[in-house]
């Protein structure tokens, strides 16, 4: 059984990204620059948004962080957004989710302009993206994909099930491991599936994003699967210092007596995310002149 090692990867990606702007920087040319907007005090996204304000960092990347309370109005938020389209300055930005309940995503997602929509959520960069045209990949999918590629993880003719059909991971993981380059057979599940254990143990590979800690088992899978689990769950522990402890969708104790390539949770897809966020605002910057 191989670890896939993602914090690993993503370190190498940002290593990789860092020569790039160090070139930058010697030619005299403006570096990348990606900005957040947070709303509200969510834990989870200040943690989140805190991390990608380091990986620019690391990266040498310029960043900005825009706050704004939790009652601001959807329509101070869309002036921000108007406002950073218009930035010449700025080469792509993201607006952490989730919103306050006042504030509609989905309006918040088409206002961004898709040539900066460095998350890759944006109707015409996921239009793109189905009609294989080069566009901004969702980070967390297109981190899977380096995964599996820097792993040299053997995909062509491989039946690989997606379990979970989010827009953020599974529905676009479907279409990315589909295409050609990649060429696997995808059968994408949910919660509705039928005979999902059936298709698991038939499958070479297994992505799971269903948000339910623990939720594939070894009787669930065939000797020799790959699996990359993109949930992570904080669950009570009293016996950890935090009091909890990160579960991912797939019991790994049982599953990794069986898989020849597995991602651990914490440490396997998470830190792709931030990192592929940051490939992609290299590409937006490049792309930009």
């Amino acid at each position: 059984m191989i670890l896939i090692d993602g914090k690993k990867t993503s370190g190498d990606i940002k290593d990789e990204i860092a020569v790039e702007v160090t070139k930058l920087k010697n030619e005299g040319k403006r570096v990348p620059h990606l900005a957040a907007i947070l709303v509200g005090d969510d834990g989870a996204s200040q943690t989140y948004v805190n991390a990608k304000v380091k990986a620019c960092e690391k990266v040498g990347f310029e960043s900005t962080l825009v706050r704004f309370s939790a009652d601001t109005s959807e329509e101070e938020l869309m002036a921000k957004i108007d406002e950073m389209n218009n930035d010449d300055n700025l080469d792509g930005f993201i607006v952490q989710l989730p919103l306050p309940k006042h504030i509609n995503e989905h309006n918040v997602t088409l206002a961004i302009n898709p040539d900066k929509d460095v998350d890759g959520f944006h109707p015409t960069n996921l239009g793109k993206m189905l009609l294989g045209q080069e566009t901004f990949l969702p980070a967390t999918p297109y981190g899977i994909i380096e995964l599996l590629q820097r792993y040299k993880v053997e995909t062509s003719g491989k039946h690989a099930v997606v379990i979970g059909r989010s827009h953020i991971v599974g529905s676009p993981m479907s279409v990315l491991l589909s295409q050609k380059g990649i060429d696997c057979t995808v059968t994408l599940t949910h919660s509705r599936t039928k005979n999902l254990e059936e298709l698991t143990k038939a499958a070479d590979i297994i992505v799971v994003a269903n948000g339910i800690p623990e939720f594939l088992t070894g009787d669930m899978v065939k000797d020799g699967v790959v699996i990359v689990d993109v949930g992570i769950t904080r669950v009570e522990d009293k016996t950890k210092k935090s009091g909890f402890r990160l579960l991912g969708d797939v019991n790994f104790e049982e599953v990794s007596k069986k898989a020849s390539f597995i991602t651990p949770v914490p440490g396997g897809v998470g830190p792709m995310t931030i990192a592929m966020l940051m490939k992609n605002t290299l590409i937006s910057r490049n792309r930009r002149g």
